[in-house]
């Protein structure tokens, strides 16, 4: 609100604006649109008159002004459009074909907008045209519109399904874009309409790999989660016992056939695919990724296709994304503790990075106490238990009972600790807090089932235990290990019986259960001691409220009290009841969720989300490599010409000889894309901005286009092993000089991609402008020269054109272009001296209060604060900690008759109430006062601020509410810039009303005295006697507040306050009228 408020005073402001615009300010596209909004709506209907005049202007900055108009009433109408077309279809239908004409326009950003707004609208009769829209924006040459265009297909399909043969037509064109703009969309478009289509990704699978380090980061996670699953349908599985994976994978992609045949084993071994191979080696890199969600999806990607001994490579990646905030974290965590379960080694290495830490939120402690437990081995195990021994002391009672279960599952684990964790969870049974000991009791009650016989001194312990325990579970474990084991406890149990007939009505229905359990046990072993109690429990649970004691109840008696009609049941009774119980098994909650995708929706929550696509299984035998070929076409001689207008063209030689010849390959190093190999420089070009990618869209496809044709080579031909070292000392070099040759041309490689990137439009295949340019490599330096300085121009052309895609708003790039060159001209510079960065003239000035009230107000009273009595008041002084901040007086008053220690501010709300503090009184003797200040920024409203005072004993919640009036900052100006500042700040900036007023207030002296009262304002000189002019601004934000007192006939006065803060004018109107209208 606040960002709106100020702008609006900037677009209603020329002068405010010209000082903005020309030093180069930049507002971003939200501000602008809400300043704007509010500008435009303005009662003032004669603001607009001007834009004719402000737009045949000399001065540019008034030019762009009135251009931001104009744009900020179309996304106003844009919004709204796509708003309430539902619900007034006939009228959104009107706007039809002005969104036709837009898609015509020449500015690409126009055609775009267009294309987004027309999609969003949803009527189903505007079907048709949203087709034919997405069909030709699909085709044009901005690679902006052609992402839109993928955007839309969505939005389309979930309108109307019907469509979607149509819009699979349109996304096999997109997916064929060498945009690494397009690419990411029309993936996602792919995923929304038609995922089960395989077949479209084939010949776009290689061009997508190598497009990927390139592509802006949502679209490269989408593309990873496409590529996973397109890998586990079309290659054979990485996993298996007698795979080979290392060098001869390497060799698999590298090496002749004659080698493969040579150094082949006789058993024939696992070799990996070289389209698997290369979507592996081109996501590594992105492991680097400032992204936590690009990492998590190459994390992912690794866990699923990438062989066993090559999984590891993820690890630091996901452990260095533990230093983020705790939403990530909470996601990391669930995907490690999945990993780890299946794979222990790959996290052991960085178990400290899971030890909980006292600031870690719950959810977060018990992900890393599940990765701990899953970690534990013989080797580490007394490390984690020393860890676990701190974490069952924590006060979160929630983290120390998964503590011990978390020890539970050590000992069952691990058999050399079991007798020592039982020993430990013995221990914990006189620990003080009850959850605690509930817990062990349930753990020991599992532990004991593995080894009964060697822990009766357990049970009885227990047994001694159990008046004490109060947790319903725990009581019901101990009862079950009393009936289970009754046998090796035969004089105790039926006493934990007999104190269970008294309590039996009082229990928990669970330890009804086991009471009725242990009574029918007993029965059986110990008929003599237990009859007369069993068959008095027994009607007592007849008669219980809960229907399945009573159902129980009935069941033990027919089964344990023999009589003629069950006879034959009664004779199993021991067998049934008694019957050895297999040891349950403590495991991960995370041991089955492997079963969904990582990193998806459904692995999170456990349960199959709405759009989750499973992951096939590995096909037993791979589908034939060659659907991912792509024909490439033969160069046309003719063509290198036109390509090339400088110098003499050479034959070109065959592609053969070029990619085995030095020259060619040092061509190749110099211009080719090296996304697989470049990690953290292309890691870090992943990240930037939507609006550089469209820059060099057309030679990011270039380099698409050559790199895809590369890897087609190195799937298809051999290489010697001298190439292959030659390659890899070339790497280096490699990554120094792709990245100048984006913007410098000092590269043979970058002429060639240069030259062909300036035809891209024209031209149908780039792969035919690339061999031209490999063809004249060897031309001479004076050729270099001569194409440097051609190509050097068109790059500089291409930047300054599209520069407005710094925004990706609705407005035209000229002004942009003017505003730019306008900064660095000398005449601009001159008129910028003396120019300050505010829209309030450098003439206004703060100024000291005209009145400062006495009154104070009761911020605590003596009763309330056990002695400690507080008063604030404002001194309506500038605050000397913050500008923002409101100064605030508070006088505490000891009434006691003993010291008050430490006083001091506690807690604050809001939570994002900004509040300095005054330092701590350490000491307040009996009748003693003292006076502090203390800074709130109460961000321009009157809502109260709401803290603590605090002595060393007590807390006391106290609030302060400031008057209107109290917020401002009285300042000075000259009658002419109120005047000024005034005429910026009318329509729905301006209130006013007329009151009758008090017959002593009609003279200056006495108007002036209430308004100062009321506001913290300062008087503006006036040359009329009957118009009193007041002026502040607002502490927090500095928005100017202008006061006019106008004096009528008959004792009335017109009161109009002029400020963009409109809630703050109607306040200090009202406070002003009741003021003025007093006597």
């Amino acid at each position: 609100m606040l960002s709106m408020s100020t702008n609006n005073l900037s677009y209603n402001d020329q002068g405010g604006t010209d000082s903005a615009v020309e030093v180069g300010q930049e507002t971003t596209p939200t501000s602008s649109n809400a300043g704007a909004g509010f500008g435009l709506f303005s009662v003032d209907f004669k603001k607009n008159d001007d834009l004719k005049e402000m737009l045949e202007s000399n001065k540019e900055s008034l030019k762009l002004e009135a251009m931001k108009r104009v744009v900020g009433l179309k996304k106003l109408v844009y919004v709204y459009l796509v708003r309430y077309a539902e619900e007034q279809q006939d009228l959104a239908l009107l706007s039809i074909s002005t969104f036709q004409r837009a898609l015509k326009d020449p500015n690409q950003l126009i055609r775009a907008s267009a294309l987004r707004v027309l999609s969003s609208i949803r009527v189903p009769i505007i079907v048709p045209i949203m087709m034919l829209a997405i069909k030709e924006a699909a085709s044009d040459m901005s690679p902006y519109v052609r992402k839109t265009s993928a955007h839309a297909i969505q939005k389309l399909y979930s309108l109307d399904q019907d469509q979607k043969d149509l819009l699979i037509e349109v996304i096999e064109k997109l997916l064929k874009d060498k945009s690494t703009l397009v690419a990411g969309s029309v993936v996602m478009a792919f995923e929304e309409v038609c995922p089960d289509r395989i077949d479209l990704i084939h010949k776009n699978y290689r061009k997508l790999c190598n497009l990927l380090v390139d592509v802006e980061e949502w679209g490269q996670v989408v593309i990873i989660s496409m590529l996973t699953r397109y890998a586990r349908t079309q290659f054979t599985s990485p996993w298996k016992e007698d795979g080979v994976f290392d060098e001869h994978s390497e060799r698999a992609f590298y090496e002749s056939d004659e080698e493969k045949t040579r150094n082949e084993p006789e058993a024939k071994p696992y070799m990996m695919d070289p389209d698997h191979r290369l979507l592996l080696r081109n996501t590594k890199p992105l492991l680097q990724s400032r992204n936590t969600a690009v990492v998590m999806s190459v994390a992912q990607l690794y866990w699923h296709l990438a062989p066993k001994n090559e999984v590891s490579i993820v690890t630091k990646s996901l452990v260095r994304l533990l230093r983020s905030h705790r939403e990530v974290q909470y996601i990391v965590l669930q995907n490690i503790a999945s990993m780890s379960i299946q794979r222990k080694g790959m996290f052991e290495p960085y178990m400290k990075s899971f030890y909980v830490r006292s600031t870690d939120a719950t959810h977060i402690k018990s992900l890393k106490l599940e990765i701990l437990t899953s970690l534990a081995n013989e080797a580490n195990i007394s490390t984690v238990l020393r860890e676990f021994q701190t974490y069952v002391k924590s006060q979160d009672k929630e983290f120390a009972a998964g503590t011990i279960q978390a020890i539970g599952r050590c000992a069952t684990n691990i058999s050399e600790v079991t007798d020592t964790c039982l020993n430990g969870l013995v221990l914990l049974l006189s620990n003080r807090d009850e959850t605690v000991v509930a817990e062990s009791v349930v753990v020991i009650r599992k532990l004991l089932q593995t080894q009964p016989t060697q822990h009766s001194d357990i049970i009885k312990h227990m047994a001694k235990l159990f008046d004490n325990i109060t947790v319903p579970m725990a009581r019901a474990s101990i009862l079950w290990l009393m009936g289970e084991y009754c046998e090796r406890v035969p004089k105790i149990a039926p006493d934990v019986l007999r104190k269970m007939a008294k309590s039996f009505t009082s229990e928990e229905d669970i330890v009804k259960l086991q009471t009725v359990n242990l009574a029918a046990k007993l029965y059986l072993t110990n008929s003599k001691q237990t009859k007369l109690l069993t068959q008095y429990i027994l009607n007592l649970g007849k008669y219980d409220q809960n229907y399945d004691i009573r159902d129980r109840t009935r069941f033990i008696r027919q089964l344990i009290v023999p009589n003629d009609k069950n006879g034959a049941l009664s004779k199993y009774a021991h067998r049934i009841l008694l019957a050895p119980k297999p040891a349950p098994l403590l495991e991960s909650a995370y041991k089955d969720r492997d079963r969904y995708q990582l990193g998806t929706l459904s692995h999170t929550i456990n349960t199959k989300a709405s759009g989750y696509l499973e992951l096939s299984d590995w096909p037993a035998v791979a589908p034939d490599q060659s659907v991912r070929n792509v024909e490439v076409i033969e160069p046309v001689k003719e063509w290198a010409p036109s390509l090339w207008k400088t110098g003499k063209s050479k034959p070109a030689k065959s592609s053969d000889d070029k990619f085995y010849s030095d020259s060619g390959e040092e061509e190749e190093e110099g211009s080719g894309s090296s996304s697989s190999e470049d990690g953290s420089s292309s890691s870090e070009e992943s990240g930037s901005d939507a609006e550089s990618r469209v820059e060099n869209s057309s030679q990011s496809s270039e380099e698409s286009d050559e790199s895809s044709s590369q890897s087609e080579k190195s799937s298809s031909e051999s290489e010697s092993d001298s190439e292959k070292k030659k390659r890899k000392t070339k790497t280096p070099l490699q990554k120094k000089t792709v990245k100048p040759t984006a913007k410098d041309g000092d590269s043979d490689g970058n002429v060639a991609k240069e030259a062909s990137s300036s035809s891209a439009e024209e031209s149908s295949s780039d792969s035919e402008s690339d061999s031209d340019a490999h063809t004249d490599s060897d031309s001479g330096t004076e050729h270099k020269k001569k194409t440097k300085s051609k190509a050097k121009p068109k790059v500089e052309v291409k930047s300054k054109k599209e520069v407005s895609l710094l925004d990706l708003g609705d407005f035209t790039p000229a002004p942009v272009t003017q505003l730019k060159s306008s900064i660095l001209s000398p005449s601009l510079l001159g008129d910028l001296e003396g120019m300050s960065l505010s829209n309030v003239s450098s003439t206004i000035q703060v100024s000291g209060p005209a009145f400062v009230p006495e009154k104070s107000h009761d911020l605590l009273h003596r009763m309330t604060g056990k002695g400690l009595s507080a008063q604030y008041q404002f001194p309506r002084q500038p605050c000397l900690y913050q500008p923002t901040m409101v100064s605030v007086q508070i006088s505490l008053t000891n009434t006691s008759d003993h010291p008050l220690e430490q006083i001091h501010i506690g807690d604050r709300s809001p939570t994002g109430l900004n509040i300095h503090c005054f330092n701590t009184v350490e000491c307040l003797e009996p009748e003693a006062s003292v006076t502090v200040f203390m800074g709130i920024d109460f961000n321009d409203s009157t809502q109260a601020a709401n803290f603590q005072l605090c002595t060393k004993e007590d807390h006391f919640s106290v609030s302060i509410q400031p008057a209107v009036g109290d917020l401002f900052l009285p300042i000075t100006m000259t009658e002419l810039d109120f005047r000024k500042e005034q005429g910026k700040l009318l329509g729905m900036n301006e209130s006013s009303a007329t009151i009758t007023m008090a017959a002593e207030n009609m003279t200056s002296q006495p108007i002036s005295r209430p308004v100062a009262t009321v506001a913290n304002l300062g008087v503006v000189p006036s040359g009329q006697d009957d118009i009193h002019r007041f002026a502040g601004k607002t502490a927090s934000s500095g928005a100017v507040v202008l006061v006019t007192v106008e004096l009528r006939e008959s004792s009335t006065a017109l009161i109009t306050i002029n400020t963009e803060k409109s809630v703050m004018g109607s306040m200090l109107l009202r406070d002003l009228k009741q003021a003025l209208a007093q006597a």
